[in-house]
Formats: structure tokens, sequence, C-alpha cells
């Protein structure tokens, strides 16, 4: 069967509040933001122990953690920052077993100059497409090397946003050591949002055995155009709620057709984590049940 998982990043407290706080919601695995209240988990300040005491924290609450969260721009316009993000990243690849497991999840980037969300024109060039390629490649050969596996988690406003754009990365960075996030929610743009059942066919016919890890989010035309994110107290990564045609609320709360997502998905996939995300604490019971609910009605 799934299991339905979550991100420790919604529950802004310590690392035994936010532990409790998870069990108690009857959650069975985590992707682990290292951001706990009263500890120091920037990458220059990670060591083994750290680490392993919140591996050992988790474990002893039964609480598997899948995978990392390791989310950054890895084609940041300024050179400088961009050295930093994937250093920073490869940090992480490298104290992933020490933290529980081998996955380490980022999505590519862009080029936009203001925001890492958002859609630049250089993203859709080929001189893009080899930078992304080039900085994936050093990735993953030093994942490999450290015995942890990068997963991307592509985004439509991204360098690798497209089915197409996935394929073509995994044909040109063949190592094992790459694998796929699989949120399919990520996919959907102004040219699709109206084909949803079409849409996730074809993703899981051309990438399912790709996946390895993935979220349970929601997607939706948006009213505006700006880019939306939730007031709540989580990093980046999970205020942000979407960016032009397409909103990104919390399962539950758009239009994904849960019920063919979870078929597709438990086809391939039947023991995998499905992690929930974009929401907040008090709205968490809520999402849960309606997972909980779809997992049923699916029998996975």
């Amino acid at each position: 069967m799934i299991s339905v998982g979550i991100f420790n990043g919604y529950f802004p407290h310590s690392l035994e509040e936010s532990i409790k706080r998870i069990k108690d919601l009857g959650f069975t695995s985590v992707q682990l933001d290292l951001s706990f209240k009263g500890m120091d988990l920037s990458t220059e300040a990670l060591t083994k122990e750290k680490c392993h005491l919140i591996r050992d924290s988790f474990r002893d609450a039964n609480l598997p953690i899948v995978a990392v969260s390791g989310y950054t721009n890895l084609v940041h316009p300024n050179l400088v920052k961009r050295e930093q993000n994937i250093n920073d990243l490869k940090t992480l690849l490298k104290f992933a077993r020490d933290l529980g497991t081998p996955y380490v999840v980022s999505e590519t980037g862009t080029f936009n100059e203001e925001s890492d969300w958002v859609y630049d024109a250089k993203n859709g060039t080929d001189e893009a497409y080899q930078t992304i390629c080039g900085v994936i490649t050093d990735l993953v050969k030093f994942a490999y090397d450290h015995g942890s596996v990068f997963l991307i988690e592509n985004y439509v406003n991204n360098i690798i946003g497209t089915v197409d754009q996935v394929l073509r990365l995994f044909a040109d960075v063949r190592y094992s050591s790459l694998g796929l996030l699989m949120d399919p929610t990520n996919y959907f743009s102004d040219n699709n949002i109206d084909d949803v059942d079409g849409e996730l066919n074809r993703i899981f016919s051309a990438l399912g055995e790709k996946i390895k890890i993935a979220h349970a989010k929601d997607c939706k035309r948006a009213e505006d155009l700006s880019e939306k994110h939730a007031a709540i107290d989580a990093d980046e990564s999970h205020t942000f709620r979407g960016a032009g045609s397409v909103e990104l609320p919390a399962p539950g709360l758009g239009i994904l057709n849960y019920n063919l997502y979870l078929k597709r998905l438990s086809a391939l996939h039947p023991n995998i984590p499905l992690i929930i995300e974009h929401l907040d604490e008090p709205d968490i019971p809520r999402a849960k049940k309606f997972i909980d609910d779809q997992l049923k009605a699916v029998g996975c």
C-alpha cells in the first residue's frame, strides 16, 4: 500500500515537537526539511552528529525519512549565488545517508533574476538546457561517489518543466544516481490545464518507471497571474502556491483527478511514499483525510 507522509517544514517547531505532531496526525513517512526551531542546520554547520540525531529521532518514532529537501535555483543568474546553491546541495548529497535516505530533491531553476518560480525567456533556449544538463551531470556524479541519488522535481516555469524536457534530460544524463520526484501538478500550464486526464496519462506513460517518491498537492486555473505565496512560517519552497495561469493549492482544493493519478502511480509503484504539501498546519488533518479517502477508493 502507498504510505502517506508530509514535509516536516509545515510544522514550525522543535525537532521533538515536530515529530510528535506528525506522529499524532497518523503520518507514516517524512520528507525532511532541515528547519527545526532551536537547531542550526545551515549547510556550513551540518555535521554527522546532527544528522544522526535527526535520523535516529525519526526512527525512534517509526517515521522513516524518505527524502531530503534541497530545493534551490541551480542556474541562478548571479554566478556566485549559483555556485553557493550547488555547493549547498552537494553538502546534502554528502550527508544524505547520515540522514537515513539516499534521496535529495531539488527543482532545476530559472534564469529569472527576481524569482526562483517565474519563467524567463532564456529558460527555453538550448544554452539554458546545456547549462542545467552540465550542472546535473556534475551533481549526479557527486551523488554516485557518496552513495546518494539526486531526484529532480520538474516545474513548468523552470528549465526542466515538460514531459519532453524531462525525457531529454534522462536521455542525456545516464546515471543510476539520477531519479524523478513525481508531482503531476508541476506539469500544468495554460496550454494543458484543461486536459488534466490526458496530461496525467502522458506523464505516467513516458516517465512512470523513473519515479522514486511522489507528492500530493493540487492545481487549478489561477484568478490572477501573480506569483502566489501563503503567509506561513516556512521556507519559500513551502510558501509558494503557484505563478502565472496555474495555482497550486493543497490536495483536494483543485481539479487534479486523484483517482486517475493514484491508479497510475500505484500500478507502477504500489508501496511508494506520497508526501502531502502546499498547505498550512491547521489544514493538515483535512488534507490527510482527503488523501486517505482517495487511496481507499482506489484500493492502494
